[in-house]
């Protein structure tokens, strides 16, 4: 059976790499930005009192991504914070290949559109070698987390790896692939 492509992935391959090629004048279509993966972070400072927080982060983080996360552990305790090595203290996920393109898809399509008072992602998340990190404040811009099951409002950070090699080719593939940033 033929697997069918991502919508997104599609355009990229069909409309937009052409676009940034003759846009930036690359001669070799290996130079063409392109997206490599896409990382989420939660941090769960919470989960030092409370330990259940970190299943529900893990079961919605799993909902959003259609991946399993990974649990994160403290790497050294604090004593301030009441905090031991090797609690678990976040969750985060790499999506790669179809997984990827298909939440980018929806995160540009779907969650986005659904922040409050939404004007637009920030141009300042970019890290100077072509890589972009954007800040969710709310789980429940995701379609895929049930509103009736939530026990507390948690963020995350979501972060595009790509292969270009400044930011300005960067910001020209997200905004090709339909990331809406402020003016």
């Amino acid at each position: 059976m033929d697997k069918k492509l991502p919508r997104l992935k599609e355009k990229y391959e069909k409309n937009i790499s052409a676009q940034l090629k003759k846009e930036f004048g690359y001669s070799n279509s290996m130079e063409i930005p392109r997206l490599v993966k896409v990382v989420l972070n939660m941090g769960l400072g919470e989960a030092i009192q409370n330990a259940k927080i970190v299943d529900t982060a893990m079961a919605e983080m799993t909902a959003i991504s259609g991946q399993k996360p990974v649990i994160r552990k403290s790497r050294k305790a604090i004593a301030n914070f009441k905090l031991r090595e090797g609690m678990p203290i976040g969750c985060s996920v790499t999506l790669r290949r179809e997984r990827m393109w298909e939440f980018v898809d929806r995160f540009v399509s779907y969650a986005l559109p659904r922040v409050r008072d939404f004007k637009g992602v920030s141009r300042k998340g970019f890290d100077g070698r072509g890589n972009y990190s954007v800040g969710i404040k709310e789980q429940i811009i995701f379609p895929e987390v049930n509103y009736d099951k939530i026990d507390k409002i948690k963020g995350m950070n979501i972060t595009f790896v790509t292969t270009a090699k400044t930011d300005e080719e960067a910001l020209a593939l997200l905004k090709q692939l339909g990331v809406p940033f402020s003016k």
